[in-house]
């Protein structure tokens, strides 16, 4: 047990009596009177100043934190850190209170502080404060974010329904958010609904993509043929 610190007469008349008061009366005594503990041998002087930048932490801290308790409204505590005060889990700041946080149909608590406390349910999207049921077509279903609507394959998202792709011939299908959800062969090109075949002049090869041709080396491109590059 911490034994009370002995305070010397002549220090009493130096009105550091209250300080040693007001710190010894806060929880935050207890840490200042065990770095005090032990130290009896020091000088007094020495020991009061120690006293006094303990009071110097402490009181800031101990009196703010009186003084936030009386302004805290319901269902509300004081931050931990800083100034100030927060709502409790299910309630949101309301003027100068804390208002019970109303989740709507089809949602759910999200038992956070920030944001306005609920979230919908996969499947419906947030429209003006409620949740909303998604119209999944057929042939359609939800990605990974519950809200956004994808067609399966060898569908294309058309007018807000899924319609199956038709393929052309020497076609096949292609994985894409955007097109026609289709794309040729190599050595055909689109033609409008179609995959017609290339037409590959004298001294040229299918390039690199499948699609086009490119004239050999040393040949150059010329309108639709290859020709041997002349130089002046």
């Amino acid at each position: 047990m911490l034994q009370p610190l002995k305070i010397p007469k002549l220090l009493l008349n130096i009105q550091l009596t209250p300080l040693y008061l007001l710190v010894t009366s806060s929880n935050i005594s207890k840490k200042c009177l065990i770095l005090l503990d032990g130290r009896q041998r020091v000088s007094y002087r020495a020991t009061y100043l120690m006293l006094f930048l303990c009071l110097i932490v402490a009181l800031p801290n101990h009196v703010f934190a009186k003084g936030v308790a009386n302004d805290i409204p319901d269902n509300a505590k004081a931050n931990s850190y800083g100034d100030g005060w927060s709502c409790n889990l299910g309630y949101r700041e309301n003027k100068e209170g804390c208002a019970a946080v109303i989740v709507p149909a089809n949602a759910y608590s999200t038992d956070r502080q920030y944001g306005k406390g609920w979230e919908c349910k996969r499947g419906y999207l947030e429209v003006d404060g409620t949740c909303s049921y998604i119209n999944v077509p057929k042939n359609g279903y939800l990605d990974y974010s519950g809200i956004r609507v994808k067609c399966d394959r060898g569908f294309l998202m058309i007018n807000n329904s899924c319609e199956a792709i038709k393929v052309p011939a020497n076609g096949y299908l292609e994985v894409s958010s955007y097109g026609p959800g289709w794309a040729c062969q190599r050595g055909y090109r689109i033609d409008k609904d179609d995959c017609v075949a290339l037409s590959v002049p004298e001294n040229a090869h299918i390039g690199f993509s499948g699609n086009v041709w490119e004239c050999n080396t040393p040949f150059i491109k010329r309108r639709n043929n290859c020709v041997i590059s002349v130089k002046n």
